[in-house]
């Protein structure tokens, strides 16, 4: 069941307004029963897959709690049985992940080396991702990893916690909670007050944007991209930087909108979660861009597998180590595609230039005394930093490697800097409405993340503290926009949010 959808515009008040009614002791059930529904609604016997995922984490966090406070082991006789049941519950989760998810992946890589030794091919096996597996997946995975640690004691109710795995407003594309924070809430959630107009009405305007950024943005840019990469070996330079621009635009709108309208979702519903964006494109170093993009996956890999191989805690060469295997794991958690590792690499690599090249730039900067804190220093670190990111993404969007070398080297070898004003822009898939459309559309996204940048306030926050008059008309005026001018319809195939593949 997608956001941008009417079955989610039924399912949603429908909750809503059962939940509000229940007593509060069982509304926790009612949330279980509607996320499963919600989940199923894809496809119902994968609903198996989070159970059992579910299973193993709960009896190895209630196994390794039972450990920690069970007084007839040795200090060391402990630690080793904790991780063995650590062990157990992360292998088999990832057996799980690994099968649905790199199964293929392995056999082509494999027959690639076959082929070489002019050997025979092993047969592909017909698996269909679940969809939002990697995402419950690493959430059940670090609720027993913090059970281990000390940060949260295990979850005896058995219920909630299938809750915190399941809650349908991150389930399929996230943020990747903490166990400390959604389970903690779920716990509490009997103590809170049910009705809260700030909170409730907050959490519609944050749906509301979240739509805006989805129907408005993302699918309508979304044509634009897919038009030049679908038909790259006939475009030159300008369209195709058009084309790399224009998907740093979308996978931004579409996952941050994804994320916005979740995080709006589950206030409504009394629930907190994390932040996943912070303004990443206004980043003004990779190290920066990290700390704002996807914070909830990027924490989740620097807590739980960068700071276990070893973090910072260790000589350079080993530090730059342990940096790499992240990030290229990070790329491959992303998808089963060489693509998707380059991605991850190439960000990688960034960082690992970055700390090298710092001490040099700031010896630089100290003997010319330039004025690091000025707009233009700013601006040109913030332009470097994207053109970064956005070279790293041709990878990313490409189906393969060869097609985005071959992007690149088109990009880079055939220019036209006169199709720049000759309206050739218009022959990408949207025409000249589209664009003042999607152009509009970008002004307001670049008018919010300022704002954020600057003050530190979502819109949502901005708009409490205004006049009503001045606060109703912007959101009608974007309800206005999203119905009107979003991406939907009967001639629409109505795209699905980026991550939900991952």
């Amino acid at each position: 069941m997608l956001f941008n959808s009417i079955d989610f515009l039924i399912f949603f008040p429908i909750v809503l307004l059962i939940y509000f009614v229940l007593p509060s002791k069982i509304r926790y059930l009612w949330l279980l029963i509607s996320s499963y529904y919600f989940y199923m609604c894809w496809n119902p016997l994968y609903i198996v897959l989070i159970i059992i995922s579910t299973l193993i984490t709960y009896v190895c966090g209630i196994t390794v709690g039972w450990i920690k406070e069970c007084g007839k082991y040795h200090e060391k006789r402990r630690c080793c049985l904790m991780k063995m049941i650590v062990a157990v519950s992360f292998l088999a989760n990832i057996g799980i992940l690994v099968y649905f998810k790199y199964t293929n992946f392995l056999i082509d890589t494999i027959n690639r080396i076959l082929q070489n030794m002019n050997l025979g091919e092993l047969p592909k096996l017909d698996i269909l991702l679940p969809v939002g597996i990697s995402f419950y997946t690493f959430q059940a995975l670090g609720y027993t990893i913090d059970v281990y640690r000390g940060c949260v004691k295990a979850e005896r109710n058995f219920f909630k916690y299938a809750l915190f795995v399941s809650f349908f407003p991150q389930l399929v594309a996230g943020p990747i909670e903490r166990s400390e924070n959604l389970l903690r809430q779920i716990d509490e959630e009997t103590t809170h007050k049910l009705w809260n107009y700030k909170r409730v009405t907050s959490g519609f305007m944050t749906m509301l944007w979240g739509f805006f950024l989805k129907v408005v943005i993302a699918d309508r840019v979304a044509v634009l991209v897919d038009t030049v990469f679908a038909g790259y070996e006939t475009y030159q330079m300008t369209a195709l930087a058009a084309g790399a621009v224009a998907f740093a635009i979308q996978i931004y709108c579409d996952f941050a909108g994804y994320s916005t309208i979740a995080v709006g979702a589950a206030r409504v519903l009394g629930f907190e979660l994390m932040e996943n964006f912070d303004t990443p494109y206004f980043a003004r170093s990779i190290v920066d861009f990290w700390r704002r993009w996807h914070i909830s996956l990027s924490t989740w890999f620097r807590d739980y597998l960068y700071i276990t191989l070893g973090g910072n805690r260790c000589s350079k060469l080993k530090k730059y180590r342990n940096l790499l295997i992240t990030f290229c794991i990070s790329g491959l958690w992303h998808g089963a595609n060489w693509t998707y590792v380059i991605w991850g690499l190439l960000h990688g690599i960034y960082q690992v230039a970055e700390k090298e090249l710092q001490p040099v730039i700031d010896k630089i900067n100290r003997k010319c005394k330039t004025k690091t804190d000025s707009f233009g220093y700013k601006f040109f670190g913030m332009a470097g930093t994207f053109i970064l990111v956005d070279f790293a993404w041709i990878f990313f969007r490409a189906d393969s490697l060869s097609q985005a070398v071959h992007y690149i080297e088109r990009m880079i070898c055939y220019r036209d800097w006169w199709s720049l004003f000759d309206q050739s822009i218009y022959t990408l898939g949207l025409d000249v409405r589209e664009m003042h459309i999607l152009a509009f559309g970008l002004l307001a996204l670049l008018a919010v993340e300022i704002l954020k940048y600057k003050k530190r306030e979502t819109l949502t926050a901005f708009l409490e503290k205004q006049w009503i008059v001045f606060r109703w008309s912007v959101l009608l005026g974007l309800l206005f926009v999203c119905i009107v001018f979003g991406y939907y319809g009967p001639g629409f195939d109505s795209a699905q949010f980026i991550y939900f593949q991952f």
